[in-house]
């Protein structure tokens, strides 16, 4: 069985095979010209680190791009940080590049790693357990999180590690249903959101534990996330869309069999605007930079705007 990402990256790389060829050459020399000396992708400042690699690299791998020197030198850099104490979201990062490397060119970071490293990742995750069920952001935090909850649960799928008592982690996901539809990030937040509903839906759907009830709620939020831009907005208090909500948006009503439920065609006209005649892609209107986290939420919009009606993963 694919995990989540895997059947992810699979999805996304169907859907830009279908784009034309000039796209995804600009956008793959875009991306191979934000590879560091060091081998990793750096933010719109700083050095290297290990979450925009991460982008990087997803971004080159569903571009059909991660292969050779290139895949050599991201390896080099992620080895550099196999010792060091990491986020969670660095933790995914980490983990989910060295499983891109490994799929896309057959190299394996973990190679002389410790035999039991796989057990070590997931007793570090899971002490960030919290008694409702989720996962907090850090060691020191006390609310758990929606986002990170579905991160650490990625991150074990990914290294093959069984979850710890899924039914209280399906309870936590639950209590962060909003009555009006959608999800919110943590237990305090007043209301929903596009990303968080995302996470718990993709938590959900690989819990096993979508109702029809939870699925007809977050359709009708997401729609009504799509304004006049024709992209989605990352909550009713923001009227401006995102390429990052209207991807994560997107792809949580691709996996509800939602997607038909909005305009494509604006949002394929909205995700278009954003695009760089060099390639990569801006944040949303307001943005001047095109940086390697928001192209891949741009090719990933483009590409699930795109995947083939014939596309299975059986």
């Amino acid at each position: 069985m694919f995990s989540y990402h895997e059947q992810l990256t699979l999805r996304l790389a169907a859907g830009l095979g279908e784009v034309d060829e000039a796209t995804r050459t600009r956008h793959s020399r875009f991306l191979l010209g934000k590879q560091q000396p060091d081998g990793g992708f750096a933010g719109r400042e700083g050095a290297s680190d290990l979450y925009y690699t991460s982008f990087g690299l997803r971004s080159l791998a569903i571009l059909g791009e991660l292969h050779g020197s290139v895949a050599e030198r991201a390896a080099a850099f992620l080895k550099t940080r196999l010792a060091g104490h990491e986020s969670v979201v660095d933790f995914m990062s980490l983990i989910y590049s060295a499983k891109l490397l490994e799929t896309a060119a057959g190299i394996d970071i973990f190679a002389d790693a410790s035999a039991d490293w796989r057990r070590s990742v997931a007793d570090t995750l899971n002490a960030l357990r919290r008694d409702d069920g989720g996962y907090a952001k850090g060691p020191e935090g006390m609310a758990s999180s929606t986002y990170h909850t579905f991160l650490v649960l990625l991150c074990l799928q990914l290294i093959q590690q069984p979850i710890q008592q899924p039914e209280s982690m399906v309870t936590f996901l639950l209590s962060q249903e909003s009555d009006e539809g959608g999800f919110r990030e943590i237990r305090a937040s007043k209301r929903a959101g596009t990303n968080p509903t995302a996470a718990a839906i993709g938590a959900l759907r690989i819990l096993d534990s979508l109702t029809e009830e939870i699925i007809d709620g977050t359709l009708d939020f997401l729609v009504d996330m799509q304004n006049d831009e024709g992209g989605l907005r990352a909550n009713t208090r923001i009227p401006i869309a995102d390429v990052l909500s209207t991807f994560t948006g997107m792809l949580t009503l691709t996996d509800l069999e939602g997607l038909d439920e909005i305009d494509q065609n604006d949002a394929l006209t909205y995700v278009r605007s954003l695009e760089q005649d060099n390639g990569g892609f801006f944040g949303a209107a307001w943005d001047e930079v095109a940086d390697v986290e928001y192209t891949f939420y741009g090719l990933g919009s483009l590409a699930l705007l795109h995947v083939p009606s014939h596309f299975t993963l059986d």
